[in-house]
């Protein structure tokens, strides 16, 4: 199958810095500490690829994936994990299909970041309250400028 000539091959993705990333992550971090819990904090690319992660000593083990994948939900789909049952809204269909997919976190703690160019990222943070989680993910969100 071929394409028309002018149809590009590629197309331009942005994602959040290497600098971004970790500034992102030691925020959180921070924010933490200030508020005395002990988080997981993951952040990823705008494909939903791993850019980051911090593990504070004493953080639960098992919320070390449920980060990364709040991470990787909020980048994919571009909002709040928190937000996804208000946005499937009654279709129970969708809500016991979409929830059973691996990897895709429907409560919490999992932000879009934004920049300039649109979509850069997500961040996703576990291990304190669902409240708490997406709290220390906006004060990484306001260290980047990406509020």
């Amino acid at each position: 199958m071929s394409q028309p000539s002018d149809a590009p091959l590629s197309v331009p993705q942005a994602v959040i810095s290497a600098e971004a990333a970790s500034l992102a992550l030691q925020a959180a971090v921070d924010h933490a500490r200030k508020i005395g819990v002990r988080i997981n904090v993951a952040v990823a690319d705008s494909g939903g690829n791993l850019a980051g992660f911090l593990r504070m000593p004493g953080a639960f083990v098992q919320s070390i994936d449920i980060a990364i994948d709040k991470a990787y939900t909020a980048a994919g789909f571009g909002f709040s994990t928190k937000d996804w049952m208000a946005v499937i809204g009654h279709d129970e269909g969708m809500k016991l299909g979409f929830s059973a997919r691996p990897r895709l976190v429907v409560f919490g703690g999992g932000l879009p970041i934004r920049g300039a160019d649109g979509l850069i990222g997500g961040i996703g943070v576990s291990g304190a309250s669902e409240a708490q989680d997406e709290e220390c993910a906006r004060a990484a969100l306001k260290a980047i400028g990406a509020e």
